[in-house]
């Protein structure tokens, strides 16, 4: 089977690929050829692999979703390789490469995605809800049990959460929502379902983040726990193949769970994790889907860090052929 020709003279006429090989990071012109032109990352790893290029498939995935830049001195022929299969102009992504390179050199904590990539943003969206106070809840437990539809996007989060007041008049809780590359905000809905009601909403212009404050309507006392439950809708129609948290304070249990319909059952289900630090994902275990179509996994005592849970779609096996 031969893979669709990227719609170069799209992207011409709408300007769109010379704007993003010119001004985006690195991630983002990677992503969009890639949807553009229906390459499973699968095919990607066996395309490179005929130019005896080998690179895992979560090494392609934390590239072109911004959760790691290519670090390693062979990591350039394989976006160099990455060029031609995807038709981008020669040079195109190896200069972005050596941007990404140099910005990632400037500071430690740079470009992790659902930990710091958006801090600035994130910033921003905060400094508009005057009751948000830092460091005034600790996190006892939290169960995040995420929903993919047929077609294989992530249609819903489903959010749970025990939290204990770290001082007196805490009356509510802030949470943020990373859509990653290519999400759009205006599409995000938040709903309370248990002790909880909506208060003010943040959508950034820019970055595909949005931030949501949950009042929990009564006045909590320092050492007082309060549990609540909440939907962020997605309907932004992207198919997945992971989700993650980016965890900056401690958690003692969490609790991060797919659901799956039973029409659309992964493949190669597992356990994931990165450092604040590094942003070197690391496999932790295998994950089989159970009779519910569903998998978890279960942590205790997270510091910091990301921990997430990739699969792929059984379609995008290795192929026998170009």
């Amino acid at each position: 089977m031969v893979s669709p020709p990227l719609d170069v003279a799209r992207f011409e006429r709408d300007g769109d690929l010379t704007t993003l090989l010119g001004t985006a990071p690195l991630h983002v012109p990677l992503r969009a050829p890639i949807r553009d032109r229906g390459l499973p990352l699968q095919r990607l790893q066996w395309h490179l692999a005929r130019q005896g290029i080998r690179i895992g498939v979560s090494s392609l995935s934390h590239w072109q979703t911004g959760r790691a830049v290519p670090t390693r001195h062979d990591s350039e022929a394989a976006v160099q390789a990455l060029e031609e299969i995807l038709q981008l102009p020669s040079g195109a992504l190896l200069r972005l490469l050596e941007a990404a390179r140099a910005y990632a050199g400037s500071s430690p904590n740079v470009a992790r995605e659902g930990l710091d990539k958006s801090a600035q943003a994130l910033a921003v969206l905060l400094d508009t809800l005057p009751g948000w106070r830092p460091h005034q809840l600790e996190v006892i437990s939290r169960h995040d049990k995420v929903v993919v539809d047929s077609d294989g996007r992530l249609s819903a989060v489903l959010g749970r959460a025990l939290v204990r007041a770290r001082r007196d008049g805490v009356d509510r809780y802030v949470l943020s929502f990373d859509l990653g590359p290519g999400g759009d905000t205006r599409q995000v809905h938040v709903e309370p379902l248990q002790n909880c009601r909506l208060g003010a909403v943040r959508r950034h212009p820019v970055t595909p983040l949005i931030v949501a404050e949950l009042h929990f309507d009564e006045t909590l006392r320092a050492g007082d726990t309060w549990m609540f439950e909440y939907r962020i809708a997605d309907p932004n129609g992207t198919r997945c193949w992971e989700y993650a948290r980016g965890i900056a304070n401690p958690i003692s249990q969490y609790l991060l769970e797919v659901q799956f319909d039973p029409s659309a059952i992964p493949v190669d289900c597992h356990v994931y994790a990165c450092t604040e630090m590094d942003g070197k994902a690391v496999r932790l275990r295998e994950l089989t889907v159970n009779r519910h179509h569903a998998v978890h996994h279960v942590a205790r005592d997270v510091s910091a860090g990301v921990l997430g849970i990739a699969w792929s779609w059984p379609e995008e096996s290795v192929p026998d052929g170009p």
